[in-house]
């Protein structure tokens, strides 16, 4: 008996196992990078008054209010001509982007919630600056971090316009898989796509409700109102 006739290589990589896989990579990975350097970036900009700062809050913001595509082309560009466009390396770069800036302003509000006092306290106690963040700043952060993780790993699913930008078929996320396999006859049934567009907007729902009960999201542009104007 003949053996089973394999699929073609591009509809091999649009598995739905195999594009979830990747796009639960590239999400994780953005993820954790914007935490680590925006829960820090986060507290400098809560803590630190400087002169310039309005500038900075303006700057974060661009990436958050702008659309995607009016700073994804000149972006795109960038990445092609360092070689990483079409890897996953790339695609990960293009969503830290707006993911970064967007930790930092969630993580701002969080920040100033928390009495200076308990720092104070910590560092008269002989405890360190990595100590006091660690175990005083992060436990009282958490819903802040949590919130903040929940919402870049929304934006970074529903990501379109940076990742099909500079994604190829290896490293395209679902959001990108589904506008190709309902582009591209005979990639995929319709049924199949629209379960997996239902599924895909349900858990985004989800993950975005979940979100809102720890973060108010006009707590952002009241930062940029309460900046020092220097």
């Amino acid at each position: 008996m003949a053996g089973r006739r394999r699929p073609p290589r591009q509809l091999r990589r649009l598995l739905p196992l195999l594009v979830i896989s990747v796009t639960l990579q590239i999400t994780l990975v953005v993820v954790a990078l914007s935490l680590l350097i925006g829960v820090p970036a986060g507290y400098a900009l809560a803590r630190r008054d400087f002169p310039g700062k309005r500038v900075v809050m303006f700057l974060l913001l661009l990436p958050v209010l702008l659309p995607p595509i009016t700073y994804g082309i000149p972006l795109a560009t960038v990445l092609y001509k360092v070689h990483l466009a079409g890897t996953m390396t790339g695609v990960i770069a293009a969503n830290l982007v707006p993911a970064l800036p967007f930790v930092i302003l969630v993580m701002a509000p969080f920040v100033e919630q928390i009495d200076t006092n308990l720092e104070s306290a910590a560092r008269m106690c002989g405890a360190r600056t990595r100590q006091v963040f660690a175990r005083v700043l992060v436990p009282l952060l958490l819903p802040g971090i949590l919130a903040a993780g929940i919402l870049v790993l929304v934006r970074t699913v529903a990501m379109f316009e940076l990742t099909f930008l500079v994604a190829d078929a290896d490293s395209q996320t679902l959001i990108v898989a589904l506008y190709s396999a309902a582009f591209t006859p005979g990639i995929r049934a319709a049924q199949a796509i629209d379960a997996m567009a239902v599924i895909y907007m349900a858990l985004s729902a989800l993950l975005l409700l979940i979100a809102l009960m720890f973060v108010n999201p006009t707590q952002i542009v009241a930062q940029v109102r309460e900046a020092p104007g220097r």
